[in-house]
Formats: C-alpha cells, structure tokens, sequence
C-alpha cells in the first residue's frame, strides 16, 4: 500500500475515534446534568405530602384506595401520584376534577367517566352528572386521596372538589386524605371579600377571601371544622415550606394547573384579573398570556396604562399592549389593552390590582362596558365576585377597598389557627 495512503487512512482512524470520545464524553455530561437535575429536585427545600408518602403507609396498610387527581399530582421527582399510589397502595379507581385527570378539558366543559390507560383503573368525573362523589363510587373505597396542585384563588374549583369529597367522605364513613401542596402565591398575603349568603357556588363555595393564603390541607382543616363537615381527615404535610414563599422559591416543578394557568406567573395575577371573566372585557384567554392581557377592541391602551400607572399600586407595571385572542371572547378581533408585568411578587396585590382595573376600564368604555351572565342566566361576575356590589355599583373603589380589607382581616382572625406552616 502506498505509504501516504496508509498515512491517511491511520489519521482517518484517529479522527474517527477522537469524535467518538468526544460525543461519549458529551453524552456522559448530558446524563450527569440531567441526574444532578433530578437530585436538585429530590433535595429541593419543599418535600411535598406525595414524597413524604413512606412514612404514612400504615394509613392505607389493608385498605381499598381512591384518588382524586389531575396532571398536577406528581411528586418531585416527577413520577404521577396515580403511578406511586399504585405501586404502594391497594389503588383501585381514580377520580377526576374539571379540566379531567389529564388536565385537558377547557373550562366549564363536562368531563366523562372513563377508564385509565395506563393502570386501567375506572376514572370518576366529578365535573359532569355530579360534582360529589356517590356513594356507588365509594362503594369499594376506604381511604379517598386528594393531591392536586391549586392556585391559591377562591374561584378555582379544585378546592371545592376536595370539599364535595370530604362531605362525601363523612356520609358515608371513609377516610380523606390530603397530600399538601404549596399556594403557588403564597401563603402570607390574604385580600379579598367573603362570599355572601345567597351567592354561594362551584366557584365560592364558602366565606373564604378571593385570595385566601392557604394550602389545600390547611382549607380542608379549615373547611372541616368551620363548616361543618367533620369527616375523618388527615392532612399529610409538606416540609420546608413557608408562608412568604412564591413558588419559584421551593424549586419544585411547575405542571399547568388548568389550560389557561400555564406558569406561575399566571397563577399570581389570577384571583385579580379573573374578575374579567364575569365581563365583556377579555382576559387574554386565548393569547399565550392569559390574565396578563386585559383589554377589549374599543381601548385606548396609552390611556388606559397611563389611569392605572397614576393609582401607583404595588409590585407591578402596566405596559400598553395589543392582542388578538385566537379562541374565546373576541377571536380573531384585535384588542387593545394592557399587560400586567408584576416586578415585586411579595408586595403585589393582585385583588386591589384587579378591581381597580376593572372600575377603570369600566369608567373608560361608559355604553360599551357590560356584566354577563353565564348559562344558567345568572350574573357571573355576582359569583366571581361573592356579591352584587361590584355589579350594582354600591360603593366607590375607595369604599370597596375599606370594606374588603375588614372582611379579609376578619378572615386571617379566623383561619390562623388551622395553619400548619409558619
């Protein structure tokens, strides 16, 4: 073989192998970030209830198991609350809230009974005929679970799911359980009205703020002692978690908790500016950024940035934005508006904020500005809101802000003694 030939071919070789250590070296780097990733979660300062689950195994020891779930029920290594109750515990039927255990469903649709494709488990919808689990659902069950992810918001329905279950659970003898999440807003802050007699619904079920500052275990305690519940429940709690937490701070994966809460920052704008949703102002439901977005076809977005600057609110920018939903209240129309850019998540008030854009744009639009009504031809935003106040226009945004803050501060009396957190 000629000798420059052979040269060639032996740096060919040399090459060849060089790249292929290189890319084992690569992959070896990649596995390694992605299992110091995993061990950054395992050791993540917030050890959910779901990961603390070894230690209350004597619970379900001999016991039939249902679990009450969505998308959002993981533990921190990722691994869904139906795969580790399943492989720990007698599992034998899941049941599902709005939006359906997978999370998929959009808001206010029925979700159907049906069956899991993976443990092949009979799935129970709790957002279709019933909203309360029967008592042939619960015929096989002894222990019912509860870990689903909330937001933190009065008019967010997973909480009454979980009080539906609990009652459910006292008539008929079982036991509930609840794995404790943290509010993805945290836990120090509480703002808002109390729902009024006459008002109660699947969106304010009881006299709890708009933003009401608990975890789900610590309402099912409040729930069950306030009232009138009393069934037989356990909270399993969390470690590490505190009330001033935002949800970025305990290093926990975020999974959407509803199609149209995707991140955490949707999740602390919301209890403000869901309040649009009783409006025929959109949300932004339908752009990428829904309750960020706030405007309608008619605003002038300067002004309105401009009005809402001047009220000088804490922890929060208003950008003039413009939008065009792609679904929902003005598909396809282009809106004008603002953009809530909150700066300071610990003295954002995301329920002043909200009612103070509302009476805004509501000044602003005069004619153009209406209430709706939902299906059942009742006025939405009397239940978002609790009340008919902010319909009727009964007191000044001034006034409102004076009355909402006693019934919030007659509300943390009130719940401080069934916190589990400091």
């Amino acid at each position: 073989m000629n000798r420059n030939i052979a040269k060639g071919i032996l740096l060919f070789m040399v090459f060849v192998i060089g790249m292929a250590n290189l890319l084992s070296i690569g992959e070896t780097k990649k596995q390694a970030r992605q299992k110091n990733n995993l061990e950054t979660n395992q050791s993540a300062p917030v050890r959910l209830g779901i990961d603390r689950i070894d230690e209350y195994l004597h619970i379900f020891t001999g016991k039939r198991v249902g679990l009450i779930t969505n998308s959002t029920g993981m533990n921190s290594s990722f691994q869904s609350s139906v795969d580790v109750l399943h492989e720990k515990t007698n599992l034998v039927a899941l049941f599902s809230p709005e939006h359906g255990i997978r999370g998929a469903v959009k808001a206010g649709d029925s979700v159907n009974t049906s069956v899991d494709e993976k443990t092949k488990l009979p799935i129970y919808s709790l957002y279709g005929a019933t909203k309360k689990p029967t008592p042939e659902m619960l015929a096989d069950i002894d222990v019912l679970v509860f870990d689903i992810q909330d937001v933190g918001a009065r008019s967010y329905t997973y909480i009454y799911t979980m009080a539906y279950a609990m009652q459910a659970c006292k008539e008929l003898g079982k036991t509930m359980v609840i794995f404790d999440r943290p509010n993805p807003i945290g836990g120090a802050m509480v703002e808002g009205n109390l729902v009024k007699p006459g008002f109660e619904s699947f969106i304010g079920m009881y006299p709890i703020p708009t933003r009401h500052g608990m975890t789900v275990g610590e309402l099912a305690r409040l729930f069950n002692a306030e009232f009138g519940i009393g069934c037989d429940l356990v909270v399993i709690e969390m470690t590490g978690w505190q009330r001033k937490m935002n949800f970025e701070e305990t290093h926990l994966p975020w999974v959407m908790t509803s199609p149209n809460i995707p991140t955490p920052d949707t999740a602390i704008v919301y209890p403000g500016t869901g309040i649009f949703g009783g409006t025929n102002i959109s949300e932004g439901v339908g752009t990428t950024r829904p309750f960020e977005f706030v405007g309608a076809p008619w605003i002038n977005a300067y002004d309105l940035a401009a009005k809402m600057t001047a009220l000088q609110l804490p922890g929060v920018i208003f950008r003039p934005v413009y939008f065009t939903p792609n679904f929902g209240l003005y598909q396809n129309e282009p809106c004008a508006g603002v953009q809530l850019h909150v700066i300071d998540k610990s003295t954002f008030l995301p329920v002043k904020t909200g009612i103070s854009l509302l009476y805004t744009i509501q000044e602003m639009s005069g004619d153009r500005f209406s209430f709706t009504r939902n299906g059942k031809n009742e006025s939405s935003i009397d239940l978002i809101t609790g009340d008919d106040d902010v319909r009727k226009g009964t007191y000044t945004l001034n006034e409102l802000y004076s009355l909402w803050e006693k019934e919030t501060n007659q509300f943390k009396a009130m719940s401080k003694k069934y916190y589990l957190y400091e």
